[in-house]
């Protein structure tokens, strides 16, 4: 049988789960990583050297890499940080590979790319845009004489701990060149798998650089939403509807086919089923929590419950 193309956008662990998953299914396997991370080792990179924050592409890369020793041997170089009293505390090992690999070379993708050949990657690795991007927010909620106030946070590592209510995101500069390659995969891919992760900081902003929105609202792949087990920080009392709504406000031409959830996002079925349609989806549920570790996706489960919805 052929397996399917399959591109799964995101950032940081939320991406990371999904391509744990769906390596047990599909050798043809892209990852769109998110490039608005200012915070940590990333953000020190970010401004000391004006390049791509590459921690969530390092992240990608590591739950890419091959069982055996020699892969997993990398994985855990590329994920070790250090811990000095120096100008190399926190910083991993991984982010100064792959930045030490751009200086090389002078090409981010075939950075890349020479990272996923040392670590035997089941797949390939990509920014959604060739330029490091912010993130701003309207939020309300942060003003305790008028909760109703709309305040602007800027940055991803403010907006993901934000008290407030993110009402809406939006990427600095507001029209950023997006990756060639990924635009061509999402294009070729079979299915597209958007989410679970950060829902305004890792999973919406894929949807905000214009030729890459443009081709995930253009592709002939299916499209599948995988919804968050638990609430994250900058999305407190969001429910699943609401993480779906949000999707079509932001950009309203793009069409899902299957929307995933656990059953701890059900607790209104009809109104997730409701908020699935308008998106064009069906809604399927299935368990893919861990056993024991709250808002933790199950590799083996998630991997299930995408082979019988790609299938």
């Amino acid at each position: 049988m052929t397996r399917p193309a399959v591109v799964a956008l995101g950032g940081g662990h939320g991406l990371a789960a999904s391509l744990g998953a769906l390596r047990h299914l599909t050798d043809q396997l892209t990852a769109v990583v998110t490039v608005a991370d200012d915070g940590g080792s990333s953000g020190r990179l970010r401004r000391e050297l004006g390049v791509l924050p590459p921690g969530d592409l390092r992240m990608a890369l590591a739950a890419l890499c091959d069982d055996g020793e020699w892969g997993s041997t990398w994985r855990d170089v590329l994920q070790h940080r250090f811990a000095s009293q120096g100008e190399l505390h926190h910083h991993s090992v991984g982010n100064l590979l792959i930045v030490a690999l751009w200086e090389l070379l002078g090409d981010t993708v075939g950075g890349l790319d020479w990272v996923g050949r040392l670590l035997g990657a089941r797949g390939r690795v990509l920014p959604m845009s060739s330029v490091p991007l912010m993130i701003e927010a309207d939020v309300v909620g942060l003003d305790p004489d008028d909760v109703t106030a709309v305040r602007t946070v800027r940055g991803q590592s403010e907006v993901a701990v934000t008290a407030g209510r993110v009402t809406s995101v939006r990427l600095v500069p507001d029209a950023p060149p997006a990756c060639e390659e990924a635009v061509a995969a999402v294009r070729s891919a079979d299915w597209v798998v958007l989410g679970p992760g950060s829902w305004f900081t890792s999973v919406m902003p894929h949807l905000l650089v214009p030729d890459l929105a443009d081709a995930l609202c253009t592709t002939s792949a299916k499209t599948l939403i995988t919804l968050n087990l638990v609430d994250e920080k900058e999305t407190g009392g969001f429910s699943g509807a609401d993480l779906l709504d949000a999707v079509r406000e932001h950009q309203p031409d793009l069409r899902a086919d299957v929307v995933l959830a656990d059953p701890s996002m059900v607790a209104d079925r009809r109104h997730l089923e409701d908020a699935a349609a308008r998106l064009g989806a069906s809604l399927a549920v299935f368990s893919v929590a861990q056993t024991g570790r709250a808002g933790v996706h199950d590799p083996l489960r998630l991997a299930a419950a995408y082979r019988d919805v790609l299938r």
